[in-house]
């Protein structure tokens, strides 16, 4: 006769006693409105932003000291003496007030040179995105082309050239190169290609606009970003040009104020010649100023978002 085999009874909890289920780590949810941290990150923008602004905070502390006090003080520390509002007098009023001359000279060839490019550029990447004609491509590989070529490759035959011509050593030597910008052109050519809805463009012609007037009515508008930053980059270029007009101009009454800026600096290694290091470093802590102030006016345009999208494909 065989004994069934039993099992045995689990044993009963202890009164009190709780079980206890094993916990599974949670990983962490992702919010989307919260950017995730990256260390990395965090660490190479620090050493950016080190790199960037180190230079300036030197450039506003040595503008404030005398030309004794930049060889007895720390480079990052102000001296005993501060003279920022004495150096920008005698920046004026140094060499007959050349330094206000340079000034106009240098907004001259930013209004006619960065301004008459980036016109240029708005028409050109308009008609190129818009419109269709034979060449286009070509066109396009010439643009690209362009791009790649850097502008001193070019100063030496535009020198030449414009040798021949007669025009070396006046103004129109260095706004006419300042007109041309393929980097422009080939902004506002891929901005104009998704900011400007071909929809919006057939409505006004069905309209019975004209190809002028839907342009400053209907695509000028939605330029505006892309305006701005065409305009910025050209201004900046033109504005820290130095090769161009340094082999263009010889007369210093038509000097821009980085080739003037760069003349006071050779004073020191002339014989004879007077130290002016703190005109130097004031003057060019002045002309930084105007592009500063013109990127924080202009921010909201150029970091503002394309209207692109905003009809239905």
């Amino acid at each position: 006769m065989t004994t069934p085999v039993t099992t045995p009874a689990p044993a009963a909890a202890a009164p009190g006693a709780v079980k206890s289920a094993p916990r599974l780590r949670r990983a962490k949810e992702h919010r989307p409105g919260r950017p995730r941290r990256s260390k990395l990150l965090t660490v190479l923008t620090s050493l950016v932003v080190l790199y960037t602004v180190v230079p300036l905070i030197w450039l506003v502390v040595n503008a404030t000291k005398t030309q004794s006090g930049l060889a007895s003080s720390n480079g990052l520390w102000f001296a005993d003496d501060f003279a920022l509002w004495d150096n920008i007098r005698d920046t004026f009023t140094y060499g007959d007030g050349i330094f206000t001359r340079w000034l106009l000279n240098t907004l001259l060839y930013v209004v006619l040179g960065a301004g008459g490019a980036t016109l240029l550029a708005v028409l050109g990447g308009y008609a190129l995105a818009k419109f269709d004609f034979p060449g286009k491509r070509g066109v396009f590989a010439t643009v690209i082309g362009a791009v790649a070529v850097p502008g001193t490759a070019l100063a030496v035959p535009t020198f030449l050239m414009f040798s021949e011509m007669g025009l070396t050593d006046t103004p129109w030597a260095v706004v006419l190169p300042s007109l041309v910008s393929p980097f422009g052109l080939y902004l506002m050519w891929v901005f104009a290609t998704e900011a400007i809805p071909t929809e919006l463009l057939e409505a006004a012609r069905m309209d019975g606009a004209g190809e002028a007037r839907t342009f400053f009515t209907v695509a000028l508008p939605l330029l505006a970003p892309g305006i701005v930053t065409v305009l910025l980059f050209t201004t900046v270029a033109t504005w820290n040009n130095y090769f161009l007009p340094l082999i263009m101009l010889k007369d210093p009454d038509w000097y821009p104020l980085t080739l003037g800026l760069s003349a006071w600096n050779s004073q020191a290694e002339t014989v004879g010649g007077e130290v002016i290091f703190n005109l130097v470093i004031t003057g060019s802590l002045l002309t930084i100023l105007p592009l500063v102030v013109a990127f924080l006016f202009l921010q909201r345009y150029w970091q503002s978002g394309l209207a692109a999208g905003s009809v239905k494909e």
